[in-house]
């Protein structure tokens, strides 16, 4: 399994990149999965089904299941947000994992950029960002692979490129493989 982020300011484009870049990602014959940051409170259920009500009622752990998928749904209760190598600890083995957000961990990092939204980039405060997606112009070292933003095949070339194995990315979020 191998690990690659996309990172940047709300707005740019990431989660439509991502799913621009699943379908084309598949195509070339790779398994993927996706781990989206969210930084607002979620809720995937909804009040009255009897999965809410075993939440409400204290389950530490919810897993609902049929013939078409599954979901597992943890309750904090309290307890600190998860680091980013706990949560890739629970994905099933797939070749590639694309990690939405976390852009203040160390994985290796793809930047998503737009220039409308007139943000600062994060590479240069970021040297796990190896990559740069974006319309814009950019004073980006030369060391700093680029893509255009709406060049998906080129930027899914990168992905495979940059994407480094589950043990690497652990070491470098300061985890043991």
């Amino acid at each position: 399994m191998r690990v690659i982020g996309l990172a940047g300011w709300s707005g740019a484009g990431k989660t439509t990149l991502i799913t621009k870049l699943i379908p084309i990602l598949r195509q070339r014959g790779f398994s993927v999965s996706t781990l989206k940051h969210a930084h607002h409170a979620f809720d995937i259920d909804r009040p009255g089904k009897d999965s809410y009500l075993h939440r409400e009622a204290g389950a530490q752990e919810v897993m609902v299941a049929s013939e078409n998928r599954w979901a597992l749904m943890h309750e904090l209760r309290g307890a600190p947000p998860p680091s980013l190598a706990s949560l890739l600890a629970h994905l099933s083995n797939v070749d590639l994992v694309l990690v939405e957000g976390f852009k203040h961990d160390l994985h290796i990092k793809i930047e998503v950029h737009r220039a409308a939204n007139a943000k600062p980039f994060l590479f240069p405060e970021d040297n796990s960002i190896k990559a740069l997606a974006s319309d814009a112009d950019s004073k980006a070292p030369p060391l700093l692979l680029r893509a255009a933003l709406d060049d998906t095949e080129n930027i899914a070339d990168l992905v495979l490129k940059l994407a480094l194995p589950l043990d690497e990315t652990l070491e470098k979020l300061g985890k043991p493989a």
